[in-house]
């Protein structure tokens, strides 16, 4: 589970999902008082997770504070190892479409996905969305494994050359093994490195559409050089390219460190390749998607409570309202919505917390509360990947996805037949 300090406790922010903390019931939000009788007030968060710690199969007892509680919840977890797959959620998104949220790309993503695959059925699929929104990379074996999967065999998947290193190549050594569903994969902003490995390696061959916004642009090798009292060099002393030969590496010369990582600007001149089909595709500043859809950019109003802590952006733990909410403990379902008696209760919140607003401004935001409160309150419940499901109900990037499968089945068809015709010598 994920802590966090607050106001000299520990607070939980999210128990992943199947994590024996979930198995508990611990929920985000819940702050932890005693851990086998011995108070954590005013401890660090890593003092009281090294007070969690233990061997797997031992228990440890938890007490815990909840808000519309009057006394400490007691709650006796079982330690075992927690689970953190790289693919992170997986649902079908409508009939017919598989949807796949690879959350990193660390030891498992590459197995993480086949068994998603396996459970979604994909071989009966009529379209696959791969979402690596807010990925920010991992093992490169990892992200070759997962381009693998799509890809025809001996296709090259990536490069990486540098000045002083020679050249080296990765390719799909098992190939699709028949896994021919028309492919989107989404991006934005936060996918870096072996997301737009990934990525790079679908769109240059023609196999699927990229969805969504431009990618970070960080395709840059380091190697390790050990020095003396434990210390090493890491020093960049390579790049990535992708298929058809674009740097994916975005230029960092005179730019602050600041506009680099938070105002990315395209290339002045970018160069331009072509995929398998001969689309046109540009390099030196991440992927360019071939559908772009912008995020919805959130109103005054809405980062005025994010900014507050009445919500979080991300289904990763609970905000304030959602703790005072389901502290009068109400009945919750899974038909829960957020009717007229919940928002009259953030009303109600938003005025004892000081926080003006007008019911104009409820009435301007009242779609997006109540989606961030439907969602926050599954998060609680029932779970992250509740949570999630609840998030994309609300996801212009995803519908847009969803939108493009036609056009991903008939450009993957097309690369098909004009690759066919160039091994045959009937095309140039």
């Amino acid at each position: 589970m994920i802590v966090k300090p607050q106001d000299n406790h520990t607070v939980v922010q999210s128990p992943f999902v199947n994590s024996p903390a979930f198995k508990a019931g611990i929920r985000p939000g819940d702050v932890i008082l005693k851990v086998d009788g011995k108070s954590c007030t005013g401890l660090t968060t890593t003092e009281v997770a090294d007070m969690l710690k233990g061997a797997k199969g031992t228990e440890v007892h938890i007490s815990l504070g909840r808000e519309g509680w009057d006394q400490p919840i007691e709650v006796t977890v079982v330690r075992d190892e927690i689970p953190r797959p790289g693919v992170e959620f997986f649902t079908m998104v409508k009939p017919g479409i598989g949807y796949v949220r690879v959350f990193t790309f660390n030891e498992t993503t590459d197995s993480d996905l086949s068994d998603a695959l396996k459970q979604l059925d994909v071989s009966k699929l009529d379209g696959l969305i791969i979402d690596l929104r807010n990925n920010g990379g991992g093992l490169l074996n990892q992200a070759v494994g997962m381009a693998d999967t799509f890809l025809d065999k001996g296709e090259l998947v990536v490069s990486h050359r540098g000045r002083a290193s020679t050249e080296h190549s990765y390719y799909a050594v098992r190939g699709n093994q028949g896994i021919e569903v028309p492919l989107v994969v989404l991006v934005n902003s936060g996918s870096a490195s072996a997301s737009e490995i990934v990525s790079g390696a679908i769109q240059d061959h023609d196999r699927g559409l990229i969805v969504g916004e431009t990618s970070f642009g960080k395709g840059l090798v380091q190697t390790q050089f050990p020095l003396s009292e434990n210390t090493a060099l890491l020093l960049t002393t390579a790049r990535y390219y992708t298929p058809s030969g674009r740097l994916i590496q975005r230029d960092y010369k005179n730019v602050t460190l600041y506009d680099y990582h938070y105002n990315p600007k395209p290339p002045q001149a970018p160069e331009v390749k072509l995929t398998d089909t001969g689309r046109q595709v540009f390099g030196q500043g991440g992927i360019t998607p071939d559908v772009t859809v912008a995020e919805s950019k959130p109103t005054e109003f809405e980062e005025l409570l994010e900014r507050r802590g009445i919500f979080y952006p991300e289904p990763q733990g609970v905000g304030d309202f959602a703790r005072f909410y389901l502290g009068q403990r109400p009945t919750i379902t899974k038909e829960f919505q957020t009717d007229d008696s919940v928002i009259a209760q953030l009303k109600k919140y938003l005025a004892g917390q000081h926080l003006e607003f007008t019911d104009q401004q409820i009435q301007d935001n009242l779609p997006w509360l109540k989606w961030e409160i439907k969602r926050e309150v599954f998060t609680t419940v029932f779970g992250l990947n509740e949570g999630y499901r609840v998030a994309l109900e609300n996801d212009p990037q995803l519908e847009k996805a969803m939108a493009s499968i036609p056009q991903a089945k008939a450009l993957y068809a097309s690369a098909r037949k004009i690759v066919a015709e160039r091994e045959a010598g009937t095309r140039p």
